[in-house]
């Protein structure tokens, strides 16, 4: 018998083959006990070479949808279940009704479609990235990879990196710990994921900022808690809103996200002693932290922290590029078992080819080098940023003024939306973000989050320039 198979192109001829003759005989268009032709008859009518088809009649015979017969040919297998076209699905696998009911955690720009002059927050510059010495790390971890013997690894990361992190953090972000206190995670995202798996039952309250980062809110969600948001003001989180029911509070003290004001050096004090008297952990995200511009750094809450309340929780994704995936936990002495647990349930431990060029990156001086040098260039960006909002576009838009970070917010001034200045701005090239999606409670504010990280300055003059004439038109 002649089977219709169509061809396209030149490449993948055996998988092109494989898929639709698997598909005939799944979907029972090929019915059980159906003799196929020869190897050597369909490529003569394929116009293909018989290797081909022997390679797909191999597959297909090992896979056990082809029986061969010896001296008879070969013929479609029997036994083979399937449901008829027509007949009515009765089960199908299904999420549980919490993470079919859970929206997107965050909203990325669609592939392709990044206009020139792009306001993205998170991002970094990677042209600005020393990959000179980045590439000899990566050289020494290869060589250190091929020498070790193949093993699963510590479920906390690799000993090298661990130290690195610990020197890195005492020194520049005053967070004291041993190098065995770390725990090394695919991002910060994991490591929130694992702090909500070890800390958190079904139906246990969370606090958030209001506005929050909605990435960890979906994080909460997903471990069934119920997330309480609690409102900022100029100095950050209102403590005295917190419920005392929350077994858990999330807060963004350095940078708050989005709008970017730090948590005050009372507040930090008043949040550890609600987490005394109630019992409540702390999670402090200081995913952007190290990049501070104005006056004296307040310390974190991990170094305040005199209790085991608070679990520190980085990122290199900031620092240096978000393809890593690699961030890291520094919790309390109490979690440090219950996660190393939960870390090597999820993945074991993250790549030990990562770990090893990041710490030869620390442990060799070239990621102090390069977080001086950039510091230097973000800094002058959002210099940029602020004469622009400060002076033409001051009539539409309040910045307020971050202390640290890579993003500012600045808010819209009565009378304007934000879906309206974005629908504008990106028809001159110009991609800019809300941040009414980061609200979940409350009526949200109106407003534009400006990611600079990834945007020159002298984009970021063009951007504004264009940004003026975008608010004049729209008046």
């Amino acid at each position: 018998m002649d089977i219709h198979i169509t061809l396209q192109g030149k490449t993948d001829l055996a998988g092109q083959i494989y898929r639709q003759l698997r598909a005939g005989i799944v979907d029972g268009r090929l019915p059980a006990g159906e003799r196929l032709p020869s190897t050597r008859d369909l490529a003569s009518q394929l116009s293909v070479s018989r290797k081909t088809t022997l390679d797909v009649f191999e597959r297909l015979l090992s896979e056990g949808f082809l029986q061969s017969r010896p001296g008879d040919g070969t013929f479609v297998a029997d036994g083979l279940q399937r449901i008829p076209v027509s007949a009515p699905i009765v089960h199908r696998a299904r999420p549980t009704a919490l993470w079919e009911s859970l929206p997107a955690a965050l909203s990325m720009p669609e592939f392709g479609s990044t206009p020139p002059l792009d306001f993205l927050g998170g991002v970094t510059d990677k042209s600005r990235f020393p990959f000179e010495p980045w590439r000899r790390c990566l050289n020494h971890a290869q060589r250190q990879q091929a020498r070790g013997r193949a093993a699963y690894h510590d479920p906390a990361g690799e000993q090298e990196l661990r130290l690195g992190i610990s020197r890195y953090l005492a020194f520049n972000r005053a967070v004291t710990s041993n190098w065995q206190d770390v725990i090394v995670t695919h991002g910060a995202q994991q490591a929130l994921d694992l702090l909500a798996r070890v800390t958190l039952n079904p139906g246990d309250v969370v606090a958030m900022e209001e506005p929050g980062y909605p990435p960890a809110r979906a994080c909460f969600t997903a471990a069934g808690a119920k997330v309480i948001s609690v409102p900022v003001d100029a100095e950050g989180l209102r403590v005295d809103l917190l419920p005392k029911e929350a077994r858990l509070v999330y807060v963004t003290p350095s940078h708050q996200f989005p709008l970017g004001m730090p948590l005050s050096l009372d507040r930090r004090l008043a949040l550890l002693e609600w987490a005394q008297n109630t019992g409540a952990a702390i999670v402090e995200d200081d995913y952007d932290g190290e990049f501070r511009f104005d006056g004296r750094p307040l310390e974190s809450l991990k170094c305040l922290d005199r209790f085991g309340l608070v679990a520190y929780v980085g990122t290199f994704s900031k620092t240096m590029f978000p393809e890593l995936r690699v961030g890291y936990i520094v919790p309390p002495l109490s979690l440090s078992g219950a996660l190393l647990k939960a870390k090597q349930i999820v993945d074991w431990h993250s790549s030990t080819f990562t770990q090893a060029a990041i710490a030869r990156f620390i442990l060799d001086g070239d990621f102090a080098k390069h977080l001086r040098r950039i510091h230097k260039q973000y800094e002058a960006r959002r210099d940029v940023l602020l004469k622009h909002l400060k002076g033409p576009l001051a009539a539409w838009l309040e910045p307020v003024i971050p202390a640290a970070g890579i993003h500012l917010t600045a808010l819209l001034k009565q009378g304007l939306t934000e879906s309206s200045v974005i629908a504008a701005a990106r028809e001159q090239g110009v991609g800019l973000y809300g941040i009414s999606g980061f609200y979940a409670d409350t009526e949200p504010r109106q407003g534009l989050l400006f990611g600079y990280g990834g945007i020159s300055e002298e984009e970021i003059e063009i951007a504004m320039t264009k940004l003026a004439g975008v608010f004049r038109s729209l008046e």
